[in-house]
């Protein structure tokens, strides 16, 4: 008998941090006014909310260092704050 760990292949995985782009941007347009690191890091319960939905945290090329993300980065605290 084969007592291994069956590893499903099929694993489907998504960035936490585009989960928390996402939330900040819909948070925004409707006129809230989230901020990111007061409260703590909010990958860590977008990944969570990831795992409740069958999808394993995982890193892509939308990473937070990728060079889009901080660009986009950039445009969100240049809109909020006025920072070049």
């Amino acid at each position: 008998m084969d007592d291994s760990i069956n590893v499903n292949e099929s694993v489907e995985t998504f960035n936490p941090w585009t989960v928390v782009n996402l939330v900040f941007h819909h948070l925004a347009d409707h006129g809230l006014h989230p901020v990111l690191g007061e409260a703590g890091d909010p990958a860590v319960p977008a990944a969570a909310l990831l795992r409740s939905f069958g999808i394993e945290p995982g890193r892509n090329d939308e990473s937070v260092t990728s060079p889009a993300v901080q660009h986009e980065l950039a445009q969100i605290r240049a809109r909020m704050f006025g920072e070049p």
